[in-house]
């Protein structure tokens, strides 16, 4: 029961996180277009790239997509750290990785409301 509730809480905070990140992109923030900018990614891009992060936000939320919603943001932020590391920024892959180890391990504890 516990460990459901945790599970619940860090959903929540994966969904949150997508959304807001996904809107940031979407919206073509600064920060957003120059850290994308960097790799290449126009403002297009930067654009589909937050729809793509939001939508994996949302279907986090439904069971019968909840193991696609966390894979596609998984991939995404293993796509930022590949990034990362061939710039050797080193430090700002270390930053991601604890956002892709909870997509994996919402993905292990499986949908909450499951029955």
């Amino acid at each position: 029961m516990i460990l459901k509730i945790i599970n619940s809480l860090l959903i929540l905070v994966a969904v949150f996180m997508g959304i807001k990140q996904g809107t940031a992109m979407l919206t073509g923030k600064p920060e957003m277009a120059a850290l994308f900018g960097k790799w290449g990614f126009d403002k297009t891009g930067l654009m589909i790239n937050g729809a793509i992060t939001i939508i994996a936000a949302v279907l986090i939320v439904f069971p019968k997509t909840f193991v696609w919603g966390n894979f596609l943001m998984a991939a995404g932020i293993l796509l930022i750290i590949c990034f990362q590391l061939q710039d050797k920024d080193f430090k700002g892959a270390m930053i991601e990785i604890p956002f892709l180890l909870l997509n994996l391990l919402i993905i292990y504890l499986q949908y909450p409301l499951k029955q």
